[in-house]
């Protein structure tokens, strides 16, 4: 019988957790956001079709809790986009695969004009128009009012 005094182990390497999220959780979360939105999803309806509350939804678009392989598989069949969605525009001049990120998070996506609740409701809406001639004359509206500012 052998004494558990003689038998040594290896000391565990973990990673260090941070008081910050990491960058590309962080850009990752903010991807399922924009898509769950997108698709008009409350938090609660997403968290029940993968099993999942509302906070843990909370937590990933946040980037708190890492989203893990499977879940990311998940979370594309659900959300109906490519896992690679979830990585787009991510940007890779910043933080380069395998080099160990930069101190610096990406920026939030809130500044994000297009990741906006209004302009996602907009578009939404737009979309709803049946009628593409309709459709058609209100995309020329916005157009036409939005130049009128930048004059």
């Amino acid at each position: 019988m052998i004494q558990s005094d003689s038998v040594r182990k290896k000391p565990v390497r973990r990673r260090q957790k941070s008081d910050k999220p990491n960058p590309v959780d962080i850009h990752v979360g903010a991807r399922v956001r924009l898509r769950r939105t997108l698709l008009g999803f409350s938090q609660e309806k997403l968290g029940e079709a993968i099993g999942l509350t509302f906070q843990q939804v909370q937590k990933y678009e946040r980037g708190a809790n890492r989203i893990g392989a499977s879940r990311l598989h998940e979370l594309s069949a659900v959300l109906d986009v490519p896992v690679e969605f979830f990585f787009a525009d991510l940007d890779h001049v910043q933080y380069p695969i395998g080099s160990g990120l930069s101190e610096d998070p990406p920026p939030r996506f809130e500044g994000d004009p297009l990741a906006r609740r209004e302009t996602l409701e907009l578009v939404r809406a737009y979309y709803r128009i049946t009628d593409p001639a309709v459709r058609r004359r209100l995309f020329e509206l916005v157009k036409s009012l939005g130049a009128g500012d930048q004059m």
